[in-house]
C-alpha cells in the first residue's frame, strides 16, 4: 500500500484571537508545539484557505502566533476553528520501525494471527487516557475499538496494507482483578 500525496495530517487548529494586534492561540498536534511554525504554509478545512504562520511562541499550552494578511483582533476572530492540515508526503519518514503516523494506518486491513480479516482500520482517536485503534467490519458494518498497544497490535505492516490484532480476551469469571 502505497502512501499517496492526497493524504493530509492535521497539524493544528486554530483557536480564539489574541490581543488586538491579530495573533491567534493554536493548538498545535507535533511533538514539539513550536515545530508547527516550519510546517507551513497550510491547507486548511476551509476551501481555499491557506495560512503561513510569520512568527509564533509557545506558552504553557498553546502556540501563540502572527499569521500572514492577519492584522487586527476582527480577523484572527474569523478563524477560529480553523484546522492546518500538511500533506503526508511533505513529512520525514518515522525514525523508528514501531513509529507511525496515524493516517499511513487508516485503510489497513486489521487481522488476526492466522489471517483472517477482522476489517479495515477507521480512525486511531484518542478520548484521554490512550489511542485506540477503530476497525469497521465490512461485512457487517460494524465497528470496533482496541487499545492501541504492542500487546493488542503487537506488528504493523504499512508497506505490506496490513497490521495484525490480539484481541483481548475476557477474564473468566472468579479471574477478575483484586480491587
Amino acid at each position: 500500500m502505497s502512501v499517496t500525496s492526497s493524504k493530509r495530517l492535521l497539524m493544528g487548529r486554530i483557536g480564539a484571537a489574541h490581543g488586538i494586534k491579530g495573533e491567534v492561540r493554536i493548538q498545535s498536534f507535533t511533538e514539539e508545539p513550536l515545530a508547527l511554525k516550519d510546517y507551513g504554509p497550510f491547507s486548511t478545512n476551509r476551501p481555499g484557505l491557506e495560512i503561513e504562520i510569520e512568527a509564533a511562541r509557545a506558552t504553557t499550552n498553546v502556540l501563540v502566533a502572527r499569521l500572514k494578511g492577519v492584522a487586527d483582533r476582527t480577523a484572527a476572530e474569523k478563524l477560529n476553528g480553523v484546522e492546518l492540515y500538511v500533506a503526508r508526503d511533505r513529512l520525514p519518514p518515522p525514525d523508528d520501525a514501531d513509529d507511525f503516523y496515524h493516517t499511513d494506518l487508516i485503510g489497513l486491513d486489521a487481522r488476526l494471527n492466522d489471517g483472517t480479516v477482522l476489517g479495515k482500520v477507521i480512525a486511531i482517536p484518542n478520548f484521554g487516557a490512550s489511542d485506540l485503534i477503530e476497525v469497521r467490519d465490512e461485512r457487517s458494518g460494524d465497528t470496533y475499538l482496541y487499545p492501541f498497544s504492542k500487546a493488542v497490535v503487537p506488528e504493523v505492516h504499512v508497506a505490506e496494507g496490513y497490521l495484525v490484532i490480539e484481541v483481548p480476551t475476557e477474564s473468566e469469571p472468579g479471574e477478575e482483578e483484586p480491587d
